[in-house]
């Protein structure tokens, strides 16, 4: 026959409180008595003889009033499902720029360095280029080859309407203002492939002659500098990276899931991140799910984008993301510290007319520190919830549960 764990307490006052809520938590006052009123210590050990079948612990008043034993009232609940990917935080590559040089030169201004805030249109760095000179130079030449060719072309149109000059005359000077222009526009276009906007373009012809080889190196948009490689006097090819910028008010957090969390995780479902000591956790949904496992991880790519104004995510910190997948109701839902393990068996502690008894049970599934009780324990009796392994660990004291578990 399966042996009840009873606690045979000491005489004295107990008090059994039902605080307001759903669960109902009761709080026994550990002065107080479980047995019957005007019992003494010697009828507590004939009752000890009685009960042979029974494991029976006697407590002092000292070791009670240690316990602090909460009882509440077992009830239906949510069982929440929850999925836990590793994962690292990484920059938003949808705000990520590689900037570099569109012209040879030589660096001769670097205002920029590692960590350093810019804003879009700021000069960070000024190459001397005399590549982008004969750009511009070409530019210009162009400009006034078009007000030559117009102004040929007024006088020649005037000379053909009186029929003082030829035709021929009059459809040359119409000709080479039309691939003026052409020179023109693609001189221009030469000039917006290096990197200089219309505004700039428009002003050129008003510019001294000493900007001309002026190469700058702006920001694309607000970011801050992530890498340098450029220093003043450098030489620089018509393809070098000199800074890497990157948007840090948002990041991502790229994930790592396994083939069997591809039945629990879709996108949009809400997932909490943890980093680590001293910074907070945060919330964000997952918004990318890849169609390929990688080679050679077989681990499939997710992604969350997190707000990160006060910049406390750093790119590069391990992360560990639990994702709610899924919600189910059970009839019996305990907290899982209230479940022990006695001679190989999960247990509870209800109490009883002496104290506190173990009652074996049958557990299910478990999540986020609660789990399903399925048989031994139903809906509306009272268990013990705070307290439980101080129960046990008296138990092991007082040598009676020699077969004691791990809690689960």
């Amino acid at each position: 026959m399966m042996k009840r764990i009873l606690w045979l307490l000491l005489p004295a006052t107990l008090a059994i409180g039902l605080a307001a809520g759903a669960v109902g938590q009761w709080k026994f006052d550990l002065l107080s008595h479980l047995v019957r009123r005007g019992e003494t210590p010697d009828h507590a050990e004939s009752e000890s003889h009685e009960h042979e079948d029974e494991h029976v612990v006697e407590l002092s008043a000292e070791q009670i009033a240690e316990l602090g034993i909460e009882v509440a009232v077992a009830s239906p609940g949510p069982l929440r499902r929850t999925v836990s990917l590793p994962g690292q935080i990484a920059v938003n590559a949808d705000r990520l720029a590689h900037i570099v040089t569109r012209v040879a030169g030589v660096a001769t201004e670097v205002r920029k360095t590692l960590g350093d805030k810019v804003v879009q249109g700021e000069i960070m760095a000024v190459v001397e280029s005399r590549e982008l000179a004969d750009a511009k130079a070409g530019y210009l030449a162009a400009r006034q080859r078009l007000d030559l060719a117009q102004a040929t072309f007024a006088r020649e149109q005037s000379l053909w309407d009186k029929r003082i000059s030829s035709e021929q005359e009059f459809l040359d000077a119409r000709q080479a203002v039309a691939e003026t222009r052409i020179e023109l526009h693609a001189a221009e276009q030469k000039l917006h492939a290096l990197g200089l906007d219309d505004e700039y373009v428009r002003t050129l012809p008003d510019l001294p002659d000493v900007l001309l080889t002026r190469y700058e190196i702006v920001a694309p948009f607000d970011a801050t500098v992530i890498a340098r490689h450029i220093t003043i006097g450098e030489a620089l090819k018509d393809d070098s990276e000199v800074f890497v910028i990157a948007d840090l008010s948002t990041v991502w957090v790229q994930l790592d899931m396994h083939q069997r969390d591809l039945t629990y995780v879709r996108e949009g479902q809400e997932a909490v991140i943890t980093v680590g000591p001293g910074v907070p956790e945060a919330k964000g949904r997952i918004s990318y799910i890849g169609p390929i496992a990688a080679d050679d991880t077989r681990t499939i790519p997710a992604r969350v984008v997190l707000p990160n104004v006060e910049g406390q995510y750093r790119p590069g910190l391990f992360v560990t993301a639990e994702i709610l997948a899924e919600t189910a109701s059970v009839d019996v839902l305990v907290p899982q510290q209230a479940v022990q393990s006695l001679e190989g068996q999960p247990c509870v502690f209800v109490p009883s007319e002496h104290g506190f008894e173990a009652r074996f049970v049958s557990v299910g599934r478990s999540s986020q520190g609660a789990i399903e009780i399925t048989s031994g324990l139903t809906a509306g009796e009272a268990f013990v919830r705070q307290g439980v392994f101080e129960l046990k660990a008296a138990i092991v004291t007082a040598g009676l549960g020699s077969h004691a578990g791990h809690g689960h």
